[in-house]
């Protein structure tokens, strides 16, 4: 933390005669890498835990300020080893969670202010996560394995229905293109169109005549994607849906993005359950890097407790 002294000569010698006080929320707890933690930056991350994962008051303190040290620590190496993670990034990864919730981010942060944290602690907790899954690709690209053999043991744990058959969808993206530097109200109005788009859209094959009435909409093919191959939070909302309709608008940096369900189709294979449990056995074994390189990592930090 850096005190800023301006320079009026009259008071200068009884500044420095008389020591400074901070307030008490503003006193430092931990350094890390020459970082302070302050009881603030505690007690936000505490509220942010017990208004998400409703934990006591005690235990989300505890959790907090380790959640503050592997912050600080995460992001000190994914500065040592180049990545850097923009606002506009934060922002998306902010919206997203807002649009899981069924909220506008306004809403998001009205909800979260309400419950005594600023918008800009979630932000802060989402860079680290963001440069940290970076800094796990480029250290474990490639080197996380999962054997066949435990992938025919989790098979035969599963139920015999499940494994005969796969969901298949044929996907199109429709996107309504935003210039980066649009205003506000540009921003507005396209996003009325883009639900103007997805209430009136009746079918991929009919789609041209009415993405005609608009300018700037940009459709790219995503082709055939079997049911586990999409992200948890886009598979959800398309097995909500029939084939002909869209998703809801999502913002991302070129615009409002929606997903067309051209086709669905039920296959017979295990494929779906088997990528599944891959994937699941893929993501234990990367926490289980993750784990063991954050602890790495740690161990060559300073930590200074207060």
């Amino acid at each position: 933390m850096r005190l800023r002294f301006v320079p009026v000569f009259l008071g200068l010698a009884m500044l420095l005669a008389v020591p400074i006080s901070l307030p008490a929320e503003a006193a430092i707890r931990v350094i890390v890498n020459d970082v302070p933690i302050t009881d603030y930056d505690i007690s936000q991350r505490s509220r942010l835990i017990t208004l998400t994962q409703r934990k006591s008051a005690s235990v989300a303190k505890r959790q907090a300020k380790e959640e503050l040290i592997d912050d600080q620590i995460k992001l000190a190496e994914a500065e040592r080893v180049g990545v850097d993670i923009d606002q506009s990034t934060i922002d998306n990864a902010y919206n997203n969670i807002a649009r899981n919730v069924k909220m506008s981010p306004a809403q998001l942060s009205k909800a979260l202010r309400s419950g005594g944290v600023k918008p800009e602690t979630l932000k802060a907790r989402l860079k680290a996560q963001l440069a940290w899954n970076q800094v796990l690709q480029r250290k474990f690209r490639g080197k996380i394995e999962v054997h066949e053999s435990d992938i025919i043991a989790a098979l035969k744990k599963t139920d015999e229905s499940d494994r005969q058959k796969s969901i298949e969808y044929d996907l199109k993206r429709i996107i309504v293109v935003v210039p980066k530097n649009s205003s506000g109200g540009f921003k507005s109005k396209r996003k009325r169109e883009s639900n103007q788009i997805r209430s009136k859209f009746d079918g991929c094959d009919a789609a041209g005549a009415l993405l005609g009435q608009y300018s700037e909409v940009v459709v790219q093919p995503i082709g055939r994607r079997l049911e586990t191959e999409l992200p948890a939070n886009m598979r959800d909302e398309i097995n909500e849906l029939t084939p002909g309709k869209l998703t809801k608008p999502s913002t991302t940096p070129v615009g409002f993005e929606m997903i067309a369900i051209c086709g669905k189709r039920e296959i017979a294979s295990d494929i779906a359950v088997r990528t599944e449990l891959e994937n699941e056995l893929r993501a234990k074994e990367g926490e289980s890097q993750s784990r063991r390189f954050l602890n790495e990592v740690r161990r060559r930090a300073t930590i200074i407790h207060r």
